[in-house]
């Protein structure tokens, strides 16, 4: 009962920020959850390596997405301190800088054994969050990026749903069972063929999904007829290529968190959510498929602005 009420308030809350929120408040609010993650990582993280460099991330992540929060904000009389702003944040919480940093930090603070495994697996933290979640966020700031966005979260949700109902009624043969022992074959099946399937539907009809949308003021039109919500539906090949991708390595991604946390010794790697867990348990799946959104946003978004 506390998991489907806590997905009852989650639900809206994430659609409310990301049907009516500007950009700044959608990246904000993909930051937070990011550094929340950032956070609950750490948690399961030092139980391979004591010394991290926890808060160090934390704030690079924060700060990263900071600059894609004020990106298109002009500020004390500066018309691209936005842009200037972003790129100084991804600058110094790049690859080339910060685990380097890391190391020359670690050098100093604790015992040389210890030097490369904190900087690694700090850093690691820092991609596995941050940098995955902002591909959601930028895409998200694309002209008719938040419905491509919606997309992507119903095809990794109706992955989960399938692979929960069909795996726990029929499921006999395991899938992982040293990293996930409830996991099996049919479950697993069941979650690509539906997560497929809803991706090629929420595709077909992308147009009736937009039109809708604006009726209920979830996004903005500059026509009364709605003459400018023109979204055509990408091809067949191409909608189901995207639903097959991205149920694939969500459902890699939510082995990837159970196998660190067994690795750990952990259950769950927080609390925050009553009946999921923490953050991360709840994002798991949706951080090593965020990349798959963003390598199919170009074609993607071709698809939905011109007639087949």
């Amino acid at each position: 009962m506390k998991r489907v009420l806590t997905a009852l308030v989650l639900i809206p809350v994430v659609l409310l920020i990301l049907f009516k929120a500007p950009n700044w408040l959608y990246s904000g609010f993909i930051g937070l959850v990011a550094v929340l993650a950032a956070h609950e990582y750490f948690g399961i993280a030092i139980h391979y390596q004591q010394k991290l460099h926890v808060y160090i991330i934390e704030v690079a992540v924060g700060l990263y997405f900071l600059g894609q929060c004020v990106h298109n904000i002009s500020a004390f009389g500066v018309d691209n301190f936005g842009p200037q702003f972003a790129k100084w944040t991804y600058l110094i919480t790049s690859y080339n800088v910060l685990p380097l940093a890391l190391l020359v930090l670690g050098m100093f603070l604790w015992q040389m054994r210890d030097v490369l495994p904190a900087a690694a697996i700090s850093y690691l933290g820092f991609i596995y969050t941050a940098v995955t979640l902002s591909m959601v966020s930028e895409v998200g700031q694309f002209k008719n990026g938040r419905i491509m966005v919606f997309v992507f979260l119903v095809t990794v949700w109706s992955g989960d749903i399938f692979a929960y109902y069909v795996g726990r009624s029929f499921g006999k043969h395991k899938l992982a069972e040293n990293i996930s022992p409830k996991k099996t074959w049919e479950g697993t099946i069941a979650s690509t063929v539906g997560a497929v399937l809803v991706s090629i539907v929420l595709f077909r009809y992308i147009h009736s999904i937009g039109i809708f949308l604006v009726r209920i003021h979830a996004l903005a039109s500059q026509s009364i007829l709605f003459a400018d919500v023109r979204l055509y539906a990408p091809g067949l090949g191409l909608a189901a290529a995207f639903g097959l991708c991205v149920n694939i390595v969500a459902q890699l991604g939510d082995l990837v968190e159970s196998a660190l946390k067994r690795g750990a010794g952990v259950k769950d790697s927080g609390a925050l959510l009553p009946g999921h867990g923490g953050i991360l348990d709840r994002i798991d799946a949706l951080l090593l498929a965020a990349p798959v959104l963003w390598f199919f946003a170009v074609p993607l978004f071709r698809a939905l602005i011109h007639t087949p």
